[in-house]
């Protein structure tokens, strides 16, 4: 299924008189890699939560193709076809089997007493869904892990389990909160490769925020770059690189460097 398109419009978001999002908005075209970048406190992790349904926006709306998510709960959101990682690793409880299967939870049709009872029905669909998360673990470079315990792998294959879960939900738009965050050079370079595999083999968007400008500029089509919540650039890698105002806010280079 083709990806829809994400359109955030005039999204604001203020607590307790601060704010932290000013009438952002962006559009994320189907199929492409679209980055929000900025500083430390700039707005795109409240922008992350807004699109994900943890954070309700004071005003404004965030539309998946002709379906509005602003005022949906997060279940209703990723059973629409959005699903998120986070910067930090969620859980190491368990085998990559395991945490792979509990992203296909919203996929799950059996009903709790036909699943406890183990009915033929329930096995059946256990078996597929096993079989998914089989599949998916393999594009994600984490066959050979699958039944293996995740508190025994690399930092990097912890982070990969985090997008294969993500990946289980059968989303068409993935949201990926810095997913190289922490990793060395080599496990950057596997995890940007499969950013763009899973992108063109699944054939989903994704939004991706990240403070590594090397993979930003490599993967992105389309960059919106925030600032103290607002909007101050938008455009494609090149465009964002030399703009004055993302100079100044958020790469620190001088004009005179950028040509």
């Amino acid at each position: 299924m083709t990806a829809p398109e994400l359109r955030v419009t005039d999204v604001t978001v203020r607590f307790a008189g601060l704010t932290a999002l000013d009438g952002v908005s962006f559009t994320v075209a189907p199929g492409t890699v679209h980055a929000v970048i900025g500083p430390n406190g700039a707005g795109k992790s409240t922008c992350f939560n807004v699109l994900s349904g943890l954070t309700r926006p004071t005003t404004g709306t965030v539309h998946l193709g002709d379906t509005e998510l602003t005022r949906l709960a997060p279940h209703r959101i990723a059973a629409l076809g959005m699903a998120r990682t986070f910067q930090n690793i969620v859980t190491t409880e368990g085998t990559v089997a395991d945490n792979l299967m509990l992203g296909r939870h919203l996929h799950s049709r059996a009903g709790l007493t036909a699943s406890a009872l183990r009915l033929p029905r329930a096995t059946l669909e256990q078996r597929a869904h096993l079989a998914r998360a089989r599949e998916i673990a393999e594009l994600t470079g984490l066959g050979a892990h699958f039944d293996s315990p995740v508190a025994l792998l690399s930092y990097g294959d912890r982070k990969r389990v985090e997008l294969a879960r993500a990946l289980c939900l059968e989303p068409r738009v993935l949201l990926l909160d810095e997913p190289v965050a922490g990793m060395n050079a080599a496990e950057r370079a596997r995890t940007a490769e499969l950013i763009t595999r899973v992108r063109a083999e699944l054939a989903l968007s994704v939004v991706l925020v990240e403070h590594d400008m090397g993979l930003v500029m490599r993967l992105a089509d389309e960059v919106t770059v925030l600032d103290f919540g607002r909007r101050i650039a938008h455009g494609t890698p090149a465009e964002v690189r030399r703009d004055p105002e993302v100079l100044r806010a958020y790469l620190g280079t001088p004009k005179e460097d950028a040509a």
